[in-house]
């Protein structure tokens, strides 16, 4: 956790609520994954069940933290989607498990990631058991989009108050961690978290989302699609579309003094692009050159007008 300062507040916070008994039964963990939420979920798990708590947190030394280390603890029960859904039938054996005595003797802890996935009929099992856990029983749902949690769900939670770090914060860390070249903050909108922005790094799709900034700022100055962009993939159009609207953005940084007519087209068309990638996200086939043709076509357009 010391890796990631801005968790520090909330896990100091949900430390002393143990150590003063007064834990809650259902917390919700409204943070992205690329910012530590499902990290600081794991985290208040191991807190909660190790036998040791201390000044630092979990000891990580006691039975109970090695049987998590092991990934082997049996009264920690952790569910995440099936898919792009959690289903009904992973939360009813979830609610069939903390029903049962936990085998060492302390709490039981149930972890449920990404809850913005659980179904109506899946939200509709847990309720029951949010509103009656048993006892020494805690549930932590960590959820990278908190307000597409069904509200039933959300409203019977305690919300963790999670900080996050602001942009020269991001860039100090990301700064410590990796002796970059240049400021890879700029794809946090990308990505999804500082976190994320180190994984893109390590499996090179950072630099391939430079290929796109590089690729979109090229063809949108000569009305010509770049060839980064000809070959890219229905994978990763996503990520070609999400850069595509930080140029515009960028360029309507750039230009506070031009026409406030073309500026409102400008901020019109970068909603389009993202309105795009929302729909592309559920759609099964797309013909991609065509599409980054049109956009570069309707741009210069719009600029020309």
């Amino acid at each position: 956790m010391a890796a990631l300062p801005w968790l520090q507040t909330t896990f100091d916070n949900f430390s002393e609520q143990i150590k003063t008994a007064r834990v809650g039964h259902a917390y919700l963990i409204g943070m992205d994954t690329g910012y530590g939420g499902e990290l600081l979920a794991l985290e208040l798990a191991k807190m909660s069940l190790c036998n040791q708590l201390g000044h630092g947190g979990a000891c990580g030394f006691c039975k109970s933290c090695q049987l998590i280390e092991a990934n082997n603890h049996p009264d920690l029960y952790r569910v995440e989607a099936d898919g792009a859904q959690i289903k009904v039938d992973q939360v009813r054996e979830l609610c069939q498990k903390l029903t049962t005595t936990a085998q060492q003797g302390g709490r039981r802890v149930a972890v449920v990631l990404n809850s913005e996935r659980l179904n109506q009929a899946s939200a509709n099992a847990l309720l029951k058991t949010l509103e009656e856990p048993g006892k020494d029983t805690i549930l932590l749902l960590q959820a990278n989009a908190p307000s597409r949690l069904i509200a039933t769900i959300s409203s019977r939670c305690q919300r963790l108050r999670v900080e996050l770090p602001s942009k020269q914060q991001v860039k100090q860390w990301l700064k410590e961690q990796y002796n970059f070249a240049d400021d890879p903050s700029w794809c946090l909108p990308v990505v999804g978290g500082p976190m994320a922005v180190l994984s893109a790094v390590e499996n090179d799709r950072y630099q391939t989302l430079l290929s796109y900034r590089k690729g979109w700022t090229q063809s949108l100055s000569s009305g010509q699609l770049c060839a980064s962009l000809i070959n890219v993939n229905e994978k990763q159009v996503s990520d070609a579309l999400k850069v595509l609207y930080l140029v515009i953005h960028r360029t309507l940084i750039k230009k506070q003094d031009c026409d406030p007519l073309i500026r409102t087209h400008l901020a019109n068309f970068a909603a389009k692009v993202m309105q795009l990638e929302t729909r592309l996200s559920v759609m099964p086939n797309v013909n991609t050159l065509a599409l980054f043709e049109g956009l570069t076509i309707e741009y210069n357009q719009l600029m020309s007008q």
